[in-house]
């Protein structure tokens, strides 16, 4: 999906551009057993899919796996890159930029349907909203990396992007008390020091997208039609018009079962 232009190496997706007060909210400083035991159990099984307007339940994830397929590295000691994941199992993996979105219903969502979705975080667009994404924390979304202030990262000299990356890395530690492995550069694009820097920080892959979901519709990348099995869907931020955030992922869970899939979680595939 992504294409080296020019001598410097830049690397750009084919899809298109998407787009820091503390928190005292005392649930980010719960441990994993604590957030756990805060976690509400989800409501009727079989009937939260029809209160989110799915014609049907999801189906469940198979376990994760026991051994990944062999996915191509970009050089030594370099994160992947990825824009799907190489396997057989029919699921496909949601993810969200930014961190503007501050619906609460949102919660219940992925709560309510159990939704293994993926936040890719920036520091100053989150801003004083840390303590909604522990609370999706704890219903079991995973929460990642996307730099502190969102620039374009090629270009950049090698310590404005360690800056960025390491700082996101330190900020989600103190917060979260976890340092993600994965990364999302913002807007998709990145270059060879983004790779060098991104792996100084403890980074293990580099997550980008084979198709979107935005207020307009689904967006493939180039030379896909459908979803397929092990794609990395991106769920635009939220916009102040069109479809809500739910909104648009009620749409894509639809699309995703009319093709005989349903949604695994990221973070155990890569």
């Amino acid at each position: 999906m992504a294409a080296r232009v020019g001598l410097a190496g830049v690397l750009v997706p084919a899809l298109f551009l998407v787009g820091c007060a503390q928190s005292v909210d005392p649930i980010e400083r719960l441990g994993k057993k604590a957030a756990q035991g805060v976690q509400p159990s989800s409501p009727a099984g079989s009937e939260a899919y029809r209160r989110w307007g799915l014609a049907a339940p999801l189906a469940a994830p198979p376990s994760p796996p026991v051994r990944l397929l062999t996915v191509h590295r970009a050089g030594p000691a370099r994160p992947r890159v990825v824009d799907h994941v190489r396997t057989t199992d029919k699921v496909v993996f949601l993810t969200y930029d930014d961190g503007a979105e501050r619906d609460p219903r949102f919660v219940d969502m992925v709560r309510e349907l159990r939704l293994p979705v993926s936040f890719f975080l920036t520091d100053s667009v989150v801003g004083p909203g840390y303590g909604h994404f522990a609370r999706l924390r704890a219903v079991g979304a995973g929460i990642e990396n996307h730099t502190l202030d969102h620039p374009a990262m090629p270009g950049l000299p090698y310590a404005g992007q360690r800056a960025e990356i390491c700082g996101q890395q330190e900020k989600l530690k103190s917060r979260f008390g976890i340092r993600p492995r994965l990364f999302r550069p913002p807007y998709g694009t990145y270059d060879t020091t983004t790779l060098r820097a991104a792996a100084d920080c403890g980074i293990s892959t580099l997550v980008l997208w084979r198709a979107a979901m935005t207020p307009d519709g689904i967006t493939y990348a180039r030379g896909t039609r459908h979803l397929s099995p092990g794609d990395i869907v991106l769920v635009g931020p939220d916009e102040a018009t069109g479809p809500t955030l739910k909104e648009r992922t009620r749409r894509l869970l639809r699309r995703v079962q009319a093709r005989g899939l349903t949604v695994g979680r990221l973070e155990d595939y890569l």
